[in-house]
C-alpha cells in the first residue's frame, strides 16, 4: 500500500519560515517525480514546486527564491524548505507522486500552513 504522508505544516509569522516533509512508503521515491501542491480556501489546487527523477527542480512564479524542495533518497522523503512566508501562502499543502504509467500516481492527505500574526 503506497502512503505518502506530510508533516510539518503549523502557524508562523509573516517573515518566517517552516520545512515541511514527506515520508513515503510503498513506492521509491526515486523513482518518481515528486511535488508539493497547495490549495487555499475556495481556490483550486495549485502545483508549488516539481523535483525530478533527475534531480531536476521547478518552482511557480510565486515562491521562487523563497522555497526550495529538495529530496533524500535514502530516507525515501522529499522536503520544501519555505522562508520568508506571506499570509498568502496559507493553504493545505500536499506531496504528490507521479510514476511512469498514468496508474502510478498518488496523493498524500496534506498539512495545513497558516502565515498570519
Amino acid at each position: 500500500q503506497v502512503q505518502l504522508v506530510e508533516s510539518g505544516g503549523g502557524l508562523v509569522e509573516p517573515g518566517g519560515s517552516l520545512r515541511l516533509s514527506c515520508a513515503a512508503s510503498g513506492i521509491i521515491s526515486s523513482f518518481y517525480n515528486m511535488a508539493w501542491y497547495r490549495q487555499a480556501p475556495g481556490s483550486q489546487r495549485d502545483l508549488v514546486a516539481v523535483i525530478t527523477r533527475m534531480g531536476d527542480t521547478n518552482y511557480a512564479e510565486s515562491v521562487k527564491g523563497r522555497f526550495t524542495i529538495s529530496r533524500d533518497n535514502a530516507k525515501n522523503t522529499i522536503s520544501l524548505q519555505m522562508n520568508t512566508l506571506k499570509p498568502e501562502d496559507t493553504a493545505v499543502y500536499y506531496c504528490h507522486a507521479a510514476g511512469v504509467l498514468k496508474s502510478m500516481d498518488y496523493w498524500g492527505k496534506g498539512t495545513l500552513v497558516t502565515v498570519s500574526s
